[in-house]
């Protein structure tokens, strides 16, 4: 399965649980041992913009480059919202699938998914009330003098973007580099499609004028609706694709749902920044 070899990606993952190197430090003076890696609770972990007011245990994401001081965490992505009429479609779904696949939690919350089903809106409210993200590159260390010519020329090339609609059009099940996690998503396959490539290629273009890792070869723009520990994607793989059989003979829909692009947005740390902004869309 293709889907099973990409990588989840705020994701975010932030994406996102993607997998990137560790920040490059200086070779240690041979006068001095090597410090050991910094302990988990060290690890800075991945929030979102709308999440911290969500009082449900922590986060179960963390970054898989450790905190070097004088790193920041750089993710560039799309905001993604999901309207309240797709909710109840998209909630329906995702009761059946975890009815199948228990070890199902929410992304971003540490809560199980099949908890959340018991009650229609609190699933609505913690598993989709928040903004999620199709991210347009990884979320890699960059240094802070790297800061502010990032930030620039992401807005010289990206300020000026076409309107469009993005469309989620498939259910499908992602893993991360490490197999590790296993992700049910959306992926956006047809309308968006053409226009987030071009985010992404542009995103490309100024990572590797800064030396840092690009993006998956071949990019499949997605938000991350739940996870599991391990590598479980055969067999969710074989229970979404089960459910949608039978969704698609009860109602056929050309998408799971869909939204406008209102923006490219760019967290570096903890400070966010507006990188387009479609205020009149």
């Amino acid at each position: 399965m293709e889907a099973l070899k990409s990588c989840y990606g705020d994701g975010s993952s932030d994406s996102d649980s993607e997998s990137v190197p560790s920040a490059p430090t200086s070779a240690p003076s041979a006068v001095f041992t090597p410090l050991p890696p910094p302990p988990i609770s060290l690890l800075e972990p991945s929030t979102f913009i709308g999440i911290p007011d969500l009082q449900i245990g922590q986060s179960t994401r963390v970054r898989s480059f450790p905190h070097v001081d004088g790193n920041y965490a750089l993710h560039v992505y799309i905001p993604i919202n999901i309207s309240s009429p797709s909710k109840k479609e998209i909630s329906a779904f995702l009761k059946k699938v975890s009815s199948q696949e228990p070890s199902l939690n929410v992304v971003d919350v540490d809560v199980p998914l099949n908890i959340l089903c018991q009650n229609d809106e609190k699933l609505e409210q913690v598993a989709l009330g928040r903004e999620f993200h199709i991210s347009l590159g990884r979320t890699v260390p960059i240094r802070v003098h790297q800061i502010d010519s990032v930030i620039s020329m992401l807005k010289q090339k990206l300020q000026i973007q076409r309107q469009f609609w993005i469309d989620f059009n498939k259910w499908e099940v992602f893993l991360n580099d490490d197999h590790t996690r296993t992700f049910l998503s959306v992926e956006v396959v047809q309308g968006g499609l053409i226009e987030i490539t071009k985010q992404i290629e542009a995103v490309n273009t100024i990572y590797r004028l800064h030396n840092l890792p690009e993006f998956y070869k071949d990019p499949r723009p997605h938000i991350s609706l739940a996870w599991a520990p391990g590598d479980i994607g055969h067999s969710l793989k074989k229970v979404v694709d089960e459910e949608m059989k039978c969704s698609v003979g009860k109602s056929f829909k050309k998408s799971i749902f869909s939204c406008k692009f209102k923006g490219i947005e760019c967290k570096v740390g903890k400070k966010a920044y507006a990188i387009c902004n479609m205020q009149n869309f």
